[in-house]
């Protein structure tokens, strides 16, 4: 039967300082940055219009199941409501929603009009 040697034992090492915490800089007299949105209440609202015309477009796509599944009924699957006028519904609703995000919002703040 061998022996295996005893493995060494190491001498705890002590933990690194930890370093100094940075110095603040100097407050200087420079005006300090101003919260500003990217959007404008005007915006959110064209934005919530557009989401309520495509969820209506999408109302007025659903429905049409037969009371009998065996029996197809084209009048009301193919209607002008589900092919034509949903779709156009939801369109509108994503040019509302294009438009609410690439229209400019009005500058509301002195400061902002005088940079």
């Amino acid at each position: 039967m061998s022996t295996l040697p005893k493995p060494q034992q190491t001498a705890p090492v002590a933990p690194k300082p930890a370093p100094a915490p940075a110095k603040k800089p100097a407050k200087t007299n420079l005006p300090e940055r101003e919260l500003f949105f990217l959007f404008d209440k005007e915006n959110y609202m064209w934005m919530i219009g557009g989401i309520a015309l495509i969820f209506i477009g999408f109302l007025l796509m659903s429905g049409g199941k037969s009371p009998n599944p065996h029996e197809f009924n084209y009048s009301e699957i193919y209607s002008f409501r589900r092919i034509t006028l949903a779709p156009i519904v939801i369109l509108l609703g994503f040019a509302v929603e294009a438009y609410a995000i690439m229209k400019k919002p009005k500058e509301t703040t002195g400061a902002a009009q005088q940079s």
